[in-house]
């Protein structure tokens, strides 16, 4: 069974935390960037109009908001991975997609560097 084609988009959240591969980093903190799709089917929510069926946009951006403000990392990678992670775990929710960037401590010109990661649920029954 295909996926949903069915998204939902939390963009430009912002948030402070204390992650890097520098002690600096770890100890100043920075500001970081954070976009997610969330991959569900909302087709029920559509008829319904019932929050019940989707995911709340609020408990979804307290999810990531816990992963980048009350932990640490040294990788965007891994701040991503939790991300990702902690919203596979909320029901019906079928994949998720991070973005989560910063702007990074050296020399010269540069917006922000940012990873991009897919996570997909883990299907019952299935085998690897």
């Amino acid at each position: 069974m295909p996926a949903s084609p069915d998204l939902l988009v939390l963009e430009g959240m912002s948030f402070y935390g204390f992650h890097g591969e520098t002690q600096a980093e770890r100890t100043l903190g920075n500001r970081f960037h954070v976009d997610v799709e969330i991959r569900m089917d909302l087709s029920v929510a559509g008829r319904t109009d019932d929050i019940a069926d989707t995911i709340d946009y609020a408990q979804a951006f307290r999810l990531v908001r816990g992963v980048v403000e009350d932990q640490q990392y040294r990788l965007l990678e891994a701040i991503a991975a939790r991300i990702a992670e902690t919203l596979l775990a909320q029901p019906g929710i079928a994949s998720v997609r991070v973005r989560v960037g910063k702007q990074p401590p050296f020399a010269g010109s540069i917006d922000r560097c940012s990873v991009i990661i897919e996570r997909f649920a883990v299907q019952a029954g299935a085998h690897k």
